[in-house]
């Protein structure tokens, strides 16, 4: 897309000098390197690190410096000591993002930074997504959603870049995975975490814990479902959660969605218990 490349190539450059938001998805990972590319050592990329940000995650990042070295920042941010945004109702990301975006417009300001940025891209612009209401506020730009350039089209950047994050799935924060009935805390943040890595070390390609009190609700492509039943992975998928505190683990038969959160579901149809596991 030589284009789109040197559309978005232009606009960066003429901003003069920006500080990146670098989640370590594809989105922001892209941007980033987009914005080296036009700026140099006038793009700075800043992680926000917190207990929502997965180990996993700063992997990614971490990934994504060593294909394509950077000026990078971690960046402690502190949502959790938000009781608003403890409490997980429907503006929590505003909160999330209003902690990060607030701390990014800083920096900028402090070293003369001209742009903060983000990844936001074209095809986000149908979903509820209170953080917009942040980036207004902090005057955070998205240089995707302002050039129309959507998932796809980043995708294909990120290969032409050789990015090693160009194939990953999306993955929001590990709040995402706490119904608005459960309050955030690190506790909570740490047992999503540690019941991904179990899926992610186990080869399975997508994946959601959805933490629903006692309850691990698991979901995954339909295609892998069946295997998650078999009785040694099942059975070590539900050691491994029971571990973690979790009383009762079932996979989801309708499989994953990227809202599954807020899709309700009937424990006697839509879940399979998995052996050892209390309640099923």
């Amino acid at each position: 897309m030589p284009e789109a490349r040197d559309t978005l190539l232009a606009a960066l450059k003429a901003e003069g000098s920006a500080v990146v938001a670098l989640s370590g998805g594809v989105d922001s990972a892209t941007l980033a390197v987009l914005s080296h590319l036009a700026l140099g050592e006038r793009s700075l990329a800043v992680t926000g690190v917190s207990a929502s940000l997965s180990r996993h995650q700063q992997g990614l990042v971490e990934s994504v410096l060593r294909a394509h070295p950077m000026p990078h920042e971690w960046l402690a941010t502190d949502e959790l000591a938000s009781a608003d945004y403890r409490r997980n109702g429907a503006d929590r990301c505003f909160h999330c993002k209003n902690e990060l975006y607030g701390l990014l417009r800083e920096v900028a300001d402090a070293r003369g930074f001209a742009a903060v940025l983000d990844g936001t891209n074209a095809g986000d612009v149908g979903d509820i997504r209170p953080g917009r209401r942040a980036a207004a506020l902090h005057g955070v730009r998205s240089p995707f959603l302002e050039a129309g350039i959507g998932k796809a089209a980043v995708r294909t950047l990120a290969r032409e870049l050789g990015l090693p994050v160009a194939e990953e799935p999306a993955s929001a924060c590990l709040a995402s995975r706490v119904p608005g009935t459960i309050q955030i805390d690190a506790g909570v943040l740490n047992q999503v975490e540690a019941g991904e890595e179990a899926l992610r070390e186990l080869g399975f390609s997508a994946f959601r814990v959805r933490h629903h009190g006692d309850l691990a609700r698991i979901e995954l492509p339909p295609g892998e479902i069946a295997r998650a039943l078999g009785t040694e992975v099942g059975g070590h998928l539900a050691e491994r959660l029971l571990g973690l505190g979790y009383r009762r683990v079932a996979v989801d038969l309708r499989g994953y969605r990227p809202a599954g959160l807020a899709t309700p579901f009937d424990p006697d149809r839509d879940l399979a218990f998995l052996p050892a596991s209390a309640g099923g």
